[in-house]
């Protein structure tokens, strides 16, 4: 169970490592966005991530036949309290591919104010997800990431883990006016790093913030990881990018009911993690 506080990096990790630098290098030769994406920064934040991805979460990917060489609005459920689950996902497809690419992430308007925080995550392909914006990062090949149930999906309470929260529509009418594939992505494993978790939902309003998770622990725990890619969806090309909420919501519904059935499968095989402990406390919290 506690192999993965060895965070050193196997020989043939370092080599994946240094091969994938090389196709990313290659990629990028020549690319610049209009928000100061670097892939000086790119790197070292990979450096960071990897031994976390590989060694501390054990992240585990499915369905990578499914990915082609091609641009994708990649949509997944949002889960585990702070956003790691982006950053896993996004270094799942620069690194389990032999044509790696960078996810550029949809961030919150209040994320991307942050003194740093926003001049970093701007640096390593996240953007503020207008349509605008996309629309560019489309045409030039780049796929982007985009997590449809916003602050609502990523802070549940412990009782409400993994139920998926209603999507919002802003990614399909850009994937819409593209005529881009959906990819979606279930995340399984990330609820259980904060395992028993308090919405201090009015304390966080007084803080300019969307919410305030409260959990026990301070730190995610090692939770194993599981990022399930399920099959490109495609938009219809005769409705229009302006449609009715009406007319646009039989097909999220479609998205949100690929994403359920894997998290579904996902949570049947997910790997244990304090079984012993987790399943007796859930039981007793969704009694409340």
């Amino acid at each position: 169970m506690f192999d993965q506080f060895s965070m050193k990096l196997s020989s043939s990790g370092k080599e994946r490592k240094t091969e994938v630098y090389k196709n990313l290098h290659i990629r990028y030769k020549d690319y610049k966005d209009p928000w100061g994406f670097n892939l000086k920064s790119v790197e070292k934040a990979m450096d960071i991530m990897l031994p976390f991805y590989s060694k501390y979460f054990r992240v585990r990917v499915f369905g990578l036949e499914n990915v082609q060489d091609k641009p994708y609005m990649v949509v997944s459920n949002h889960t585990g309290q702070v956003p790691i689950d982006g950053m896993l996902i996004t270094m799942a497809m620069a690194y389990e591919f032999d044509k790696p690419r960078v996810l550029h992430s949809m961030v919150e308007r209040f994320m991307a104010g942050l003194p740093f925080i926003g001049d970093l995550s701007a640096q390593t392909g996240s953007i503020l997800g207008d349509r605008e914006n996309c629309k560019w990062l489309l045409n030039q090949g780049e796929s982007i990431l985009v997590f449809p149930e916003g602050v609502r999906g990523i802070n549940k309470s412990t009782k409400n883990f993994y139920q998926l929260q209603k999507f919002s529509s802003g990614f399909y009418r850009i994937a819409l006016q593209a005529q881009t594939q959906i990819l979606p992505v279930s995340v399984v494993g990330a609820e259980e790093m904060f395992p028993l978790v308090f919405q201090a939902a009015e304390v966080g309003k007084k803080l300019g913030l969307p919410n305030l998770p409260i959990p026990l622990n301070l730190f995610p725990l090692p939770s194993p990881i599981d990022i399930y890619i399920g099959k490109p969806i495609d938009v219809p090309v005769d409705v229009s990018p302006d449609a009715t909420e009406k007319e646009i919501r039989p097909y999220i519904y479609k998205i949100e009911n690929e994403i359920k059935r894997n998290i579904h499968q996902g949570l049947e095989s997910r790997r244990e993690f304090f079984d012993w402990l987790r399943n007796p406390v859930n039981k007793f919290i969704k009694r409340f």
